[in-house]
Protein backbone atom coordinates (compact mmCIF):
# COMPACT_ATOMS: atom_id res chain seq x y z
CA UNK A 1 0.00 0.00 0.00
CA UNK A 2 1.37 3.12 -1.10
CA UNK A 3 1.65 6.07 1.23
CA UNK A 4 -0.89 8.99 0.35
CA UNK A 5 -0.06 12.55 0.32
CA UNK A 6 -2.15 15.06 1.72
CA UNK A 7 -2.20 17.78 -0.70
CA UNK A 8 -3.65 21.16 1.14
CA UNK A 9 -4.82 23.66 -1.70
CA UNK A 10 -3.48 26.95 -0.88
CA UNK A 11 -5.55 30.07 -1.60
CA UNK A 12 -3.77 33.03 -3.45
CA UNK A 13 -3.58 36.40 -0.96
CA UNK A 14 -5.64 38.79 -2.00
CA UNK A 15 -4.39 42.54 -1.36
CA UNK A 16 -6.06 44.08 1.80
CA UNK A 17 -5.24 47.64 0.02
CA UNK A 18 -6.84 46.26 -3.69
CA UNK A 19 -9.71 44.58 -1.80
CA UNK A 20 -11.14 47.52 0.07
CA UNK A 21 -10.09 49.76 -3.24
CA UNK A 22 -7.72 51.90 -1.23
CA UNK A 23 -5.24 54.10 -3.62
CA UNK A 24 -3.75 55.80 -0.65
CA UNK A 25 -2.03 54.87 2.89
CA UNK A 26 -2.42 57.77 5.45
CA UNK A 27 0.59 58.27 7.21
CA UNK A 28 -1.56 59.31 9.79
CA UNK A 29 -3.52 56.27 10.72
CA UNK A 30 -1.01 54.70 13.05
CA UNK A 31 -3.50 51.93 13.95
CA UNK A 32 -3.31 50.63 10.26
CA UNK A 33 0.46 50.66 9.96
CA UNK A 34 0.95 49.10 12.87
CA UNK A 35 -0.42 45.92 11.47
CA UNK A 36 2.59 45.99 8.67
CA UNK A 37 5.29 46.28 11.76
CA UNK A 38 6.43 43.59 13.78
CA UNK A 39 7.72 44.06 17.54
CA UNK A 40 11.62 44.94 16.46
CA UNK A 41 10.23 47.58 14.22
CA UNK A 42 10.83 46.57 10.91
CA UNK A 43 8.64 47.16 8.11
CA UNK A 44 7.15 43.32 6.67
CA UNK A 45 8.22 42.27 3.32
CA UNK A 46 5.25 41.75 0.49
CA UNK A 47 5.71 37.77 0.97
CA UNK A 48 4.56 38.41 4.54
CA UNK A 49 2.36 40.63 4.85
CA UNK A 50 0.53 39.75 1.51
CA UNK A 51 0.26 43.06 0.11
CA UNK A 52 1.13 44.11 -3.74
CA UNK A 53 3.87 45.69 -4.83
CA UNK A 54 2.20 48.46 -5.59
CA UNK A 55 0.48 48.94 -1.82
CA UNK A 56 3.80 47.61 -0.47
CA UNK A 57 5.68 50.67 -2.02
CA UNK A 58 3.10 52.79 -0.60
CA UNK A 59 2.75 51.74 2.16
CA UNK A 60 6.60 51.68 3.10
CA UNK A 61 6.79 55.54 2.24
CA UNK A 62 3.76 56.10 4.59
CA UNK A 63 5.34 54.20 7.34
CA UNK A 64 8.56 55.90 6.67
CA UNK A 65 6.89 59.44 6.65
CA UNK A 66 5.51 58.07 10.18
CA UNK A 67 8.40 57.60 11.75
CA UNK A 68 9.67 60.86 10.55
CA UNK A 69 6.86 62.63 12.10
CA UNK A 70 7.01 60.80 15.62
CA UNK A 71 3.68 59.04 14.69
CA UNK A 72 5.52 55.38 14.84
CA UNK A 73 8.78 54.37 16.88
CA UNK A 74 11.96 54.01 14.69
CA UNK A 75 12.94 51.30 17.43
CA UNK A 76 11.08 49.24 20.09
CA UNK A 77 12.91 48.74 23.34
Amino acid sequence: MAAQRRFSVRRKRVCKFCAEKISYIDFKDAKLLNNFIPERGKILPRRISGVCSTHQRLLTEAIKRARHMAILPFLSD
